[in-house]
């Protein structure tokens, strides 16, 4: 439909056809499930769960309410449903509440359309400015979600409070026709969750005692955490009764999926600075979050946000962008003691336990960066065991018996790369074994790898390492074989 149209007349001659914003949204889908296109681009890890729910509650006209965890793109879902609308509408000019020409809902519209008729003007409406968005809080009040009666506009016209003239309208009225967000439901006090009954069911809005039908076509997303049902409220029985689909989301079910995300969020900031990513670093960096959200030390109800990875991925280029411009050169690589920048991301995403408290949120930080460490390594090297059988040659004896020898290293955080290359290649038998497990790993990676080794052997309590202000130092490890004794 041409938005060249200007008056009612036009429209009606041009045959045009109102249906409901569930009509339409469900029409669109269809029409994009038949060609095979996407519905939700951009939406990882969300194929087979969570999108065909959405799909389903679409296709069914019902409004949706998505259960999950911080940092599972709950908002980020409701925004994408803006794509399935029409990409313009026709409003009657000057409607407060986007009124349809052919279906006027509000009295203001029939009175213009009464008097002018065919030439009752009209405007447009992208589907860009069809989505309304409200964070659910305890001051959150009635007059802001349906509307109150403007007692300065009553005295203006000299009309009684019953008038629905005089009635200032709230959110919900305005998004007529229009995508409305409600995030964070069970935080909406009680009493005013209550005011949404008669708006989802029959479409009846009340102020200050004064009933007024208004048949409003939202299409309504709701998002809750299922820690707010116990911390903070709860979504009142009967209001959750009318929400038509309640949907759960998930965190990312596979390192893969976890990075593609990163990838998607973090752009190609990396390459734009010289600096070059080991995969590995990328499945260490996700691995955290796996880490994070089983470990006895952080708060599962609250759940590890997506935005964790993310975060700590920017913080993980920032640190090696820092030590290019400390040194002066082009480009770098990754390393494992870069992670340490990624602790201060990590500390703000995460809420812990008793237990956690007590050991600090930087060294739970710093424990959950050697968890991930230990969990990938035998997917590179030979496990090592608790318990090895005496005179039984392993793998990393003749690298143990250098630092067992009162040898040490130490990492320096602001190190060149040659001078970093240099210091890792003079411990013996670590670039051994680096070319004897890692057969296939890329030239330029292998510097990576040697760290990575070395971080695990510590996260195995087979080396010491200590944090300084400068570095890393690493040690014999025989002090750990001890206590493990």
């Amino acid at each position: 439909m041409t938005q060249q149209i200007r008056t009612l007349g036009e429209l009606k001659n041009a045959h045009y056809k109102s249906k409901s914003i569930q009509e339409e949204l469900a029409e669109n889908l269809r029409d994009r499930i038949k060609r095979g296109a996407p519905t939700f681009e951009g939406l990882l890890g969300y194929e087979h769960t969570v999108i065909p729910d959405v799909e389903r509650a679409i296709l069914s006209g019902h409004s949706i309410n998505l259960l999950g965890l911080r940092g599972q793109a709950k908002t980020r879902l409701a925004r994408k449903m803006t794509a399935l609308l029409d990409e313009w509408i026709p409003v009657v000019s000057g409607s407060e509440i986007n009124d349809d020409p052919l279906h006027p809902i509000s009295q203001h519209a029939k009175d213009l359309i009464q008097e002018l008729g065919d030439k009752t003007p009209i405007s447009w409406l992208h589907r860009d400015d069809r989505f309304f968005e409200k964070l659910a809080t305890p001051d959150v009040t009635v007059a802001d979600l349906i509307g109150d009666i403007d007692p300065i506009k009553a005295a203006n016209l000299k009309l009684s409070y019953s008038d629905e003239r005089v009635i200032h309208f709230g959110m919900i009225p305005r998004a007529h026709r229009c995508i409305f967000v409600l995030n964070e439901l069970p935080d909406l006090q009680a009493r005013i969750q209550v005011a949404l009954f008669s708006i989802l069911q029959e479409k009846e809005i009340q102020i200050r005692g004064f009933k007024l039908r208004l048949p409003i076509e939202c299409q309504f997303v709701f998002t809750a955490n299922p820690e707010d049902y116990t911390n903070r409220g709860s979504i009142v029985t009967p209001l959750k009764d009318r929400i038509g689909s309640q949907i759960l989301t998930h965190y990312p079910n596979s390192i893969e999926v976890a990075k593609s995300i990163t990838k998607q969020e973090t752009g190609h900031r990396a390459s734009a600075m010289g600096i070059h990513i080991p995969e590995l670093a990328r499945d260490v960096l996700e691995q955290i979050g796996f880490e994070a959200r089983k470990s006895e030390y952080v708060d599962a109800k609250s759940g590890v946000s997506a935005r964790m990875s993310i975060t700590a991925f920017e913080n993980l280029l920032s640190t090696a962008e820092r030590r290019i411009l400390m040194s002066g050169e082009q480009q770098t690589s990754i390393r494992m003691s870069d992670f340490l920048g990624t602790i201060s991301a990590i500390n703000g995403k995460i809420e812990l336990v008793y237990e956690g408290e007590q050991e600090g949120v930087e060294q739970i930080s710093l424990h959950l960066i050697n968890q991930a460490v230990k969990s990938l390594f035998p997917q590179y090297f030979p496990e090592i065991k608790k318990l090895e059988r005496e005179n039984v040659a392993g793998p990393y004896d003749e690298l143990l018996r250098w630092f067992y020898d009162e040898n040490e290293l130490f990492i320096e955080d602001s190190l060149s790369d040659d001078v970093y290359q240099d210091t890792l290649m003079a411990v013996p038998g670590l670039h051994e074994l680096i070319a004897r497990f890692c057969k296939t790993c890329l030239d330029q990676d292998k510097l990576f790898m040697m760290e990575f080794l070395l971080w695990g052997l510590e996260a195995n309590k087979r080396l010491n390492k200590y944090r300084t202000l400068e570095g890393f130092q690493f040690k014999d490890g025989l002090g750990n074989l001890l206590a493990d004794l």
